[in-house]
């Protein structure tokens, strides 16, 4: 059983491992397009520039989201399986 359980927590930190890879490259791809929108949006005063604004708020809200997601990733499934690793050889 706990050889069941071994494999099971390496394959959930290969996913974790996979999801944040995942969402970093989602995450530069979000910032970049963050920025071009603000210098857009300052650039612009018109009605297409407090769109760009709303666009910003929400790639805002989605990066903040990525960052707390790969957070509770590692903390779950990749910082913790150092120290689970350390304890099981003991």
């Amino acid at each position: 059983m706990e050889r069941e359980d071994l494999s099971e927590d390496g394959c959930q930190a290969a996913q974790a491992v996979e999801f944040v890879r995942a969402l970093r490259v989602q995450l530069l791809e979000m910032t970049s397009k963050l920025a071009w929108l603000e210098r857009q949006a300052v650039i612009r005063r018109n009605a297409r520039a407090c769109a760009m604004r709303i666009e910003g708020a929400a790639l805002r809200r989605d990066i903040n989201e990525a960052q707390i997601l790969i957070d509770r990733l590692q903390r779950r499934y990749l910082n913790g399986n150092k120290h689970h690793e350390q304890r099981r050889a003991m």
